[in-house]
């Protein structure tokens, strides 16, 4: 027996989500149907809303709500330390670890087989916020598998002609992990064993 129209075209929208299958899609649509209609429109609103009230922060690329971010607004932070990581997500996960000076959000990775070029990310930007002064130390965050240490490459070079130290955070995160998926602990303990690139070539 096939599903009606609609119920199709749900679960065929709801498969796009990661991490979401068929019969997770399934289970979802008929969640919703017999969910109340102020919890089913409760959600409609949230989605709608989301594309039309976040976008990137003009000085750090985080996701937000106002421009500049909270986070670059804040002046309590360490504004001479900037920490540079690959996605939005990261930064919810180092905020939870206590990390009190400023943001750097890439976007993304380098990834040749994907051509995920360096010109892709926010690195150009990354570069004009170094070169106007007032950071002391750069320190890379992204995740420790290969295209992490790629994409960390690309930005301590960009940065090796600027007055600036470039740090990138310690293996105290298994190799291959991401950093979302990360403890608190764990990122603690990456930025307190971070260690100098400048032997990096």
């Amino acid at each position: 027996m096939s599903m009606p129209p609609a119920i199709s075209r749900l679960v065929d929208a709801l498969k796009c989500l990661p991490g979401v299958g068929s019969r997770t899609a399934e289970r979802l649509a008929f969640h919703l149907l017999r969910a109340p209609d102020a919890e089913v429109t409760e959600l409609a609103a949230a989605i709608e809303g989301l594309r039309a009230s976040v976008t990137a922060c003009s000085v750090c690329h985080t996701l937000t709500e106002q421009d500049p971010c909270g986070l670059c607004s804040d002046s309590s932070r360490d504004a001479a330390r900037l920490l540079v990581v690959e996605q939005p997500r990261d930064v919810a996960a180092f905020e939870d670890a206590g990390w009190r000076g400023r943001y750097h959000v890439l976007l993304g990775h380098v990834n040749a087989m994907e051509g995920i070029e360096p010109g892709d990310l926010t690195l150009a930007h990354l570069v004009q916020r170094v070169a106007a002064g007032g950071i002391a130390e750069v320190i890379v965050a992204t995740n420790p598998d290969y295209e992490g240490d790629a994409t960390a490459l690309h930005v301590q070079r960009a940065l090796r002609d600027l007055d600036v130290s470039v740090t990138r955070i310690a293996r105290g995160i298994a190799s291959g992990s991401a950093i979302e998926y990360s403890n608190a602990a764990m990122l603690s303990d990456s930025l307190a064993g971070r260690a100098d690139m400048d032997g990096v070539s």
